[in-house]
């Protein structure tokens, strides 16, 4: 059953990529909702799951908080290692590439986490079961729009983003797979949830957001940003 639903979060990630390509026209639009969604993603559905999980704290700190801090710093170290040496070649203040497919990595494993958890869950029971699986296909569909608008974001060919975004959208069945061979202990997965957690607010907040007032510091982006998040907080409400 855990597979089954994820190949609805499989159709879902690919309808988000699809949607981010058909509105290149009001890119400053896409990324400001692309930046809500992720800012939600984090803040109201990936942090209070891995506080949840993660288990005993560590010198007073929660572990998934510790691995929140570690991953938004990882992510801040890499894209300044990758700019410093696009800088050496010659490549000046352009975007580095790398970046862009690093991101995409961490929503392709923020999306394996998800079918790991889908799993997990029908492992507890049916009901558990279908609370997760409504908050994964509804949310994969932001995994979808925001690893595809981010792929780009940074210079990289269509091909490479549209290989991302199958990628983030295939995570999903083979976390849920996986769970038919063993399962997963709770704390690991929350953990997990911290790290992807902290370099996509890193990323949302350092990136997408500033680039998408860049050109265009509309009232219309801000309010896309604001409905980016009020949308994962209605998908959290209607999960729960």
């Amino acid at each position: 059953m855990a597979v089954f639903v994820a190949l609805g979060a499989f159709l879902m990630t690919l309808a988000g990529g699809w949607v981010a390509q058909r509105v290149t026209d009001r890119r400053h639009l896409v990324l400001g909702f692309a930046g809500g969604l992720m800012l939600g993603v984090v803040g109201l559905d990936l942090l209070p799951e891995a506080i949840d999980a993660a288990g005993n704290p560590v010198f007073g700190v929660p572990a998934a908080l510790l691995l929140f801090v570690g991953g938004f710093l990882v992510a801040h170290l890499v894209e300044r290692l990758l700019a410093v040496r696009q800088v050496a070649h010659g490549a000046g203040e352009e975007r580095v590439p790398q970046v862009g497919l690093t991101a995409a990595a961490a929503m392709v494993g923020h999306s394996l986490m998800d079918g790991v958890a889908l799993g997990a869950a029908f492992q507890v029971g049916a009901g558990m079961g279908a609370a997760v699986a409504l908050a994964v296909i509804t949310h994969d569909f932001a995994d979808g729009f925001n690893t595809y608008t981010i792929t780009s974001l940074y210079g990289n060919a269509r091909r490479k983003a549209v290989l991302m975004l199958f990628a983030d959208a295939v995570a999903p069945l083979v976390g849920a797979a996986t769970t038919l061979l063993f399962t997963l202990p709770e704390e690991p997965l929350g953990c997990c949830l911290g790290f992807f957690g902290g370099a996509l607010l890193y990323l949302a907040a350092a990136e997408v957001l500033p680039e998408a007032h860049h050109e265009h510091p509309a009232r219309s982006t801000l309010l896309c940003t604001v409905a980016g998040a009020g949308f994962i907080w209605l998908v959290v409400g209607i999960a729960d």
